[in-house]
């Protein structure tokens, strides 16, 4: 017998990373997403649900708020991007406390807690292959697959200028367009080749050959100025004269 599923989230791309996830087990039944706390409220009312995967901070009614107002709550796993409220919400009696970006064997931990220990899920490694950013197999990968809304996207690492973090999300600007996706700017750090990309800032990465000049501390890529960290600076510097792409040191 499945686990009826609700989640609940404010931001639509966190959504659809827990719907992907709860597709991947087979245990798990997705009844329903929910962008806000009173969309839930309504639904839970109807006591159909066995687990709930809840975001905290949204707007109008906010998950500590939606958890305290339930006399009869599911089993609940929070999901957000805050770690200042688990004290709070294990007090609440949740399962667990995911904080995001959630890796897929984080999530798998969180599940076997609320099924029969017979049908517990093999957590996968932290080496396995995630279904948001996935780099083609060949010995120098040459682009990356990611997820934007409900697609996946194939994305050329030689097409991309620069990509900027969003909070738990980054957009990756390309020749042909920007994308957004769920992910850290240390996550994408491991998947891109360290060869052709450079941190320049805690906000900020760009593909080294995309730059065409540094101006007053700031580097350019295709028209944009993107500012330099002070803790990065010497290092990308050095990289981009390297390549012999700025040859006057």
């Amino acid at each position: 017998m499945k686990l009826k599923t609700l989640i609940v989230d404010d931001e639509p791309l966190a959504l659809d990373v827990l719907e992907t996830f709860i597709e991947r087990i087979d245990t798990l039944e997705l009844y329903g997403r929910c962008e806000n706390g009173i969309q839930a409220f309504n639904y839970l009312n109807k006591g159909e649900i066995d687990l709930l995967f809840l975001d905290i901070e949204m707007p109008t009614l906010d998950g500590m708020e939606l958890l305290k107002s339930l006399q009869n709550p599911p089993k609940v796993i929070i999901t957000t991007a805050y770690r200042e409220y688990a004290v709070e919400s294990f007090e609440l009696s949740v399962v667990d406390y995911l904080v995001k970006p959630i890796p897929f064997q984080r999530f798998v931990k969180a599940v076997n807690k609320v099924i029969p220990k017979e049908k517990e899920i093999p957590t996968p490694s932290s080496q396995s292959i995630s279904s948001f950013q996935i780099t083609e197999r060949n010995e120098k990968p040459e682009a990356m697959f990611i997820k934007v809304d409900k697609r996946i996207v194939k994305v050329n690492f030689a097409d991309i200028l620069f990509i900027e973090s969003l909070k738990d999300y980054i957009r990756i600007h390309t020749v042909s367009g920007a994308y957004v996706t769920y992910q850290t700017m240390n996550g994408i750090c491991e998947i891109l080749p360290s060869e052709s990309f450079a941190r320049i800032h805690k906000s900020f990465i760009v593909a080294i050959d995309k730059v065409t000049s540094i101006e007053a501390g700031d580097l350019v890529v295709c028209g944009k100025s993107l500012p330099i960290g002070r803790s990065f600076r010497d290092d990308i510097l050095e990289k981009i004269y390297k390549t012999g792409i700025l040859a006057v040191k």
